[in-house]
């Protein structure tokens, strides 16, 4: 057995040894619980059996032909040009002595890939990683189409949404798409919702509403810490990307479009309304968004358990296992950098032990509480 592969093994007993479980532990290690079960059933842990190839290549250039290909790439007349055109140049001459993927391969076993030229490297800056535990502490926004009953215009609706319990906390349709527009919608949803100074982060794209200077200045003013995704990336925005998909999809959606931006509004409101109250998200553990924010969920879904504890009971027989655990999230993350990270909010979203005294009890609502709930069994956040 490898000493890798030995410790790894070491590392996932002792996770499970402290209570964590064996699919969580190896999230964490980027390995598959199948690996480590077949590791665990080889004597000692197994070898490696793969054997490699056992001949070399028919195709694989001579070291004389690598230096060849490196010489031209160094020379003068090719120093400052890539692969792609060296290689046509060579051709007009009559000479072939590598394909440009294999220049480009040997340039790179070199470490000759450094950027040469006198513009700015490409950088791409990925948006910093966001975990909300509680609610108001992570919103989106976005601002999507409305189709005008005149062909080619368009209303405007403006939506913010909190990440972590996917409750829609403004919305406004508007006849215009601005900055300002945004900026005062964003601060009367502060004031309805109490936010402080330096609690919210505000994430959104990059469009002209999000980074425009009143917009800026009034996410200044008000404390609250801008996020914005990377250009043409719409996966960065997700959560209003997927709340825009359920808006335009949902059965009552007008199949004609809207005559006035009072008809838009009027049937935004109904919907918010349905989505808050009676949409039972599949993301929160099919709660809604109001039970979710306001802490009820745990309740919620500690009921649906005595539920199915109660109709095992009466007939054992139909199951074979355990009954659906009905499980609360626990964390929600925006924009996850590293296996790490995704993995620990994976593994909370998705615990299942039974409420506590710490918990949220079966009647007190617990309003405008940011603190993350624990299980008894692991300690982990729920």
């Amino acid at each position: 057995m490898s000493e890798a592969r030995g410790e790894a093994l070491s590392l996932v007993a002792q996770a499970v040894g402290a209570g964590c479980r064996v699919a969580v532990a190896c999230r964490e290690l980027g390995l598959h619980p199948r690996t480590v079960q077949r590791w665990r059933a080889a004597p000692k842990g197994g070898v490696d059996r793969r054997c490699g190839p056992k001949s070399t290549p028919k195709q694989r250039l001579s070291s004389a032909e690598r230096q060849a290909v490196l010489a031209v790439a160094n020379s003068p007349e090719f120093r400052n040009c890539s692969p792609k055109q060296i290689v046509p140049a060579l051709a007009d001459r009559g000479e072939y002595l590598a394909s440009e993927s294999t220049f480009y391969r040997l340039l790179h076993e070199a470490d000759q890939m450094a950027h040469r030229g006198m513009a700015r490297p490409r950088t791409v800056h990925r948006p910093e990683e966001v975990i909300a535990t509680g609610p108001n502490q992570v919103w989106s926004w976005d601002i999507t189409y409305l189709r005008a009953s005149v062909r080619g215009a368009y209303y405007y609706l403006y939506l913010f949404v909190d990440v972590w319990s996917r409750r829609i906390m403004k919305a406004m349709v508007l006849a215009e798409e601005s900055a300002e527009h945004a900026a005062q919608l964003l601060a009367e949803a502060c004031q309805e919702h109490g936010i402080e100074p330096d609690a919210l982060t505000l994430h959104s794209d990059n469009g002209g509403p999000m980074k425009g200077a009143t917009m800026l200045a009034t996410m200044q003013t008000l404390g609250i810490i801008p996020s914005f995704s990377r250009p043409s990336v719409s996966d960065d925005n997700p959560y209003s990307e997927a709340l825009f998909r359920t808006l335009k999809y949902v059965p009552s959606y007008p199949r004609k479009p809207f005559d006035s931006v009072d008809a838009a509004w009027a049937w935004v409101e109904r919907f918010v309304a349905w989505y808050n109250g009676k949409h039972r998200h599949s993301a929160i553990g099919f709660v809604t968004p109001d039970e979710r924010h306001a802490g009820h969920d745990i309740a919620v879904l500690h009921a649906r358990r005595e539920v199915y504890d109660r109709a095992r009971q009466r007939a054992p027989e139909r199951w074979s296992g355990n009954v659906r655990q009905w499980r609360a999230p626990a964390q929600v993350a925006l924009n996850p950098r590293d296996l790490s990270t995704r993995a620990r909010a994976a593994a909370a979203l998705r615990c299942g032990a039974q409420p506590t005294t710490s918990m949220v009890p079966l009647q007190a609502p617990l309003q405008g509480s940011t603190k993350p709930r624990h299980h008894d069994r692991t300690g982990i956040a729920a």
